[in-house]
């Protein structure tokens, strides 16, 4: 299957909405728009040229945070799938661009932002069976691949591995 997955530099144009749909999925829809910018040599300075506006939907945990974290106006990078969105209306049938984002992140090129990582929420699930022919001792049993809060480590780290290794000088 093929998909057409761009990256989308820009503002946004509206207040990011979240609904919650009947099926209890949550998607945040917010309008963006990218303006290209062009150098002009007469005036020897930069110039605004055409704008492309889009929809984009994020989708459960994304949508969530994009909704808590960003307004109108702030400027982003938005990646995901493009696709065209079609419905009827009583002009005819009608079309535009959306984008289903896969990661909406503040541009810092323009600013900075204060991150903090949210908490995680894992499915409840029935303790699965253990395979008679498991391996005795599992050194992973029980742990989570997600990031805890705090300063530890998931994993010590394999000191045969970093002792072997050398630091790359940095290229001045």
């Amino acid at each position: 299957m093929n998909e057409t997955d761009l990256v989308v530099v820009g503002n946004i144009v509206n207040s990011p909405q979240r609904t919650r749909l009947p099926s209890g999925d949550s998607v945040t829809n917010f309008r963006m728009a990218s303006t290209s910018r062009r150098f002009d040599r007469e005036t020897q300075a930069w110039t605004d040229h055409r704008t492309f506006f889009v929809d984009v939907e994020c989708w459960g945990d994304l949508g969530g945070n994009v909704s808590h974290t960003l307004s109108k106006g702030d400027p982003v990078v938005v990646t995901g799938e493009i696709y065209t969105h079609e419905w009827e209306s009583d002009q005819g049938r009608r079309s535009r661009p959306q984008i289903r984002a896969a990661h909406v992140g503040p541009d810092l090129t323009r600013g900075v932002a204060d991150f903090r990582r949210s908490a995680r929420t894992l499915p409840q699930t029935e303790p699965a069976e253990e395979p008679t022919d498991a391996p005795a001792e599992d050194p992973y049993a029980g742990r989570s691949t997600d990031y805890q809060v705090g300063e530890e480590a998931l994993h010590e780290a394999d000191s045969e591995l970093t002792d072997a290794r050398t630091a790359v000088p940095a290229l001045t």
